[in-house]
């Protein structure tokens, strides 16, 4: 909305100010974090309300959680949209469709993780949404999104796949890609649920990774920077340093009422729609590969789901005490501060080698 007050620059030359994205990105950081302080409040005390007993907390978790946590509501990720979305409008070029893809694919994801921690909430039972049916609304929007994003690209570079650390390397998948753009997405809505599971566990690495790929999409986006860093030039990515700058805002509000103990969890709401922006923020700007470095976190904690499911069927033993991963250290008697701190130094030791790339090309 700011960004049409530059077609009256020229009778008020401050204005120009609002052509910079830069500036754009640190007012949607401050428009979000301010929303979320100003609203959250509020929020938080008519979840709980409705709620009454919180979010069910699962009977095979750890002790600690089923004493310290019970009672607490869910369904905070609502205040981080509200942040992000009236952030994102307030100082975005809505005439950017790269803004308005990643902005539906966020409140769609979290339109399906509202609905699943209704029906946890309603049903006081820690299952909520049936797993297959979720995953195929959650690849339905991912598709529409990605073949979207295909086609505001250049073909065949819109269908093909970069690599860190090669400038000139790259694979086109064609109509394969729509399969990938979808895997990404998805994959990276899930994992940031799982990640989810201690308090300021997940948010904090989000900011990381948001505030990384903001930087990431405004150089994306701006041909003298991405011809000297030598990266792929994508134009109009560099508007979505607008969400990034939104979901950084919007992930230090909530944090504040996160922090351990937290007053209210994010939910599948939160965590869904996070994880999905991302993802879709690493297909607009061709830099699929790099979000799995900087989001390594949400993929070991995904692996070790995975090698955990895979290793009880097929052998019945168990590799972790617990999964996913963070709830293995709490089960070696990590305290939970301990366990979400290190995390979170991992997250930023990532960010910077995903950052890294950008360079050694």
């Amino acid at each position: 909305m700011f960004y049409w007050l530059t077609e009256f620059a020229d009778q008020i030359q401050l204005f120009n100010v609002f052509r910079y994205i830069t500036f754009r990105t640190g007012g949607a950081t401050m428009t979000a974090l301010l929303c979320v302080f100003m609203f959250g409040p509020a929020l938080i005390k008519a979840l709980r309300i409705k709620q009454g007993r919180g979010q069910p907390i699962r009977d095979d978790g750890p002790v600690s959680h089923i004493v310290g946590k019970q009672g607490t509501p869910t369904m905070g990720g609502l205040m981080i949209l509200m942040g992000v979305t009236v952030a994102t409008l307030l100082w975005a070029n809505l005439s950017n469709a790269y803004v308005w893809v990643v902005l539906i694919v966020t409140l769609s994801y979290g339109a399906i993780g509202l609905y699943d921690d209704y029906l946890k909430v309603t049903t006081r039972s820690s299952k909520g949404f049936p797993g297959r049916i979720r995953i195929t609304l959650e690849a339905a929007v991912a598709a529409v999104a990605v073949y979207i994003i295909v086609k505001l690209g250049t073909e065949p570079f819109s269908t093909s796949l970069t690599f860190p650390f090669f400038k000139n390397f790259i694979l086109d998948l064609g109509p394969v890609f729509i399969l990938l753009g979808c895997f990404i997405i998805v994959g990276a809505g899930n994992a940031v649920n799982l990640t989810d599971g201690l308090d300021g566990l997940a948010i904090v690495p989000v900011m990381i990774a948001a505030a990384t790929f903001g930087l990431i999409t405004y150089l994306t986006g701006n041909k003298v920077f991405a011809d000297y860093l030598q990266i792929h030039f994508v134009i109009g990515a560099g508007e979505l340093a607008i969400i990034c700058g939104a979901l950084v805002g919007a992930g230090l509000g909530f944090l504040w009422f996160n922090a351990p103990p937290a007053t209210i969890f994010m939910g599948d709401t939160g965590s869904l729609a996070l994880g999905g922006s991302l993802g879709a923020i690493a297909v607009a700007i061709k830099h699929e590969l790099v979000l799995a470095i900087v989001g390594g976190l949400f993929v070991l904690e995904t692996v070790s789901v995975i090698v955990q499911v895979a290793s009880f069927k097929l052998t019945g033993k168990r590799v972790f005490k617990m999964a996913p991963l963070h709830h293995h250290f709490e089960q070696k008697g990590w305290k939970e501060p301990t366990i979400v701190i290190r995390f979170w130094i991992i997250s930023i030791v990532l960010a910077m080698i995903g950052l890294a790339t950008l360079k050694l090309r």
